[in-house]
């Protein structure tokens, strides 16, 4: 099922003016709903060229990608989904390992007649991008991952050790109750601690995304993307298993955030590792230093 939305679509579903607030994506995009595994992902479009596939992590949603698609667009075709679960895509019972969504995106693929794409992924998105790729690995070109890490793959027992990282196990039957009407003090907790400076991620940006993920079932499927981790490693050591990928990965970490750890973990995965550490950054690269990271991955794609 593909049904087709003129671009204003999101500022009607939320209906807030906070959503003017946020960069917009270019003018000529345009978002459709993509029937695809099961489930239905809202999709941004634009652009001409090769096509390259921009999937985001969690705290934000596909809103966040909108300057890289704006300087990608004249030389490339941008597909941008909201991951299952989350943003303004539909919010099935399961499938959050991300196996299955790395097949969701094969579908919006499969739906759109792409064949092959390059991968822009941050947060877990790089997650389901590697799933994606490992699954796929014909169907990529080249993998730009940003500053998280691969369940199972190289550190990630040390990675969990990290007390910031507490939410990874957050769960119980009390989880969903306890931040409900409290997203957005739940939200600032990632938006504040994995910032080199807190004030990078806009107050205008925070409002939208807590205001998107206080949507009814959207924390759940937020929770169930964590709960997933220990099945995703699974899953991850039996892609690994099979070989490594082969394509050219770029791997950018924010200097504050993963650095060049960032590169570490993707040298267990992939045989040809390009590192990018962007200087004064945390996590959130494409808020905090968007210039530099833009820049890092245009390169990157366009050689």
């Amino acid at each position: 099922m593909r049904l087709l939305m003129p671009a204003a679509f999101i500022a009607i579903a939320i209906a807030s003016p906070v959503v003017a607030q946020v960069q917009p994506f270019p003018a000529s995009f345009r978002t459709e709903q993509i029937g695809t595994n099961g489930t239905t992902l809202h999709v941004r479009l634009g652009g001409q060229g090769p096509a390259v596939v921009l999937l985001h992590g969690y705290g934000e949603t596909g809103d966040m990608w909108a300057p890289l698609a704006a300087a990608l667009a004249p030389r490339h075709k941008v597909v941008v989904p909201d991951l299952r679960g989350m943003g303004l895509s539909s919010r099935p019972e399961g499938g959050f390992d991300k196996k299955t969504q790395g097949q969701d995106i094969a579908g919006v693929l499969d739906a759109l007649k792409i064949e092959r794409a390059d991968l822009v992924t941050h947060d877990i998105g790089n997650m389901v991008g590697y799933a994606f790729a490992a699954q796929y690995p014909r169907r990529v070109s080249r993998f730009v991952v940003m500053d998280a890490p691969l369940p199972g793959i190289g550190p990630w027992e040390e990675v969990l050790k990290n007390p910031l990282l507490w939410h990874f196990r957050f769960g119980g039957p009390d989880m969903e109750r306890l931040v409900a009407g409290r997203e957005r003090i739940y939200l600032d907790r990632f938006w504040n601690e994995f910032s080199a400076d807190p004030k990078s991620f806009s107050e205008a940006s925070r409002e939208h995304y807590a205001k998107l993920y206080a949507q009814p079932g959207a924390m759940h499927a937020g929770f169930s993307q964590f709960a997933a981790f220990d099945q995703d490693a699974l899953d991850n050591k039996a892609f690994l298993a099979k070989g490594k990928l082969t394509v050219p990965v770029l791997a950018i970490g924010g200097e504050k955030s993963f650095g060049s750890t960032m590169a570490e973990v993707m040298r267990f995965a992939a045989t040809d590792v390009t590192e990018l550490v962007i200087p004064n950054s945390g996590h959130w690269l494409m808020e905090e230093q968007p210039a530099e990271t833009i820049a890092g991955v245009v390169a990157f794609l366009d050689k």
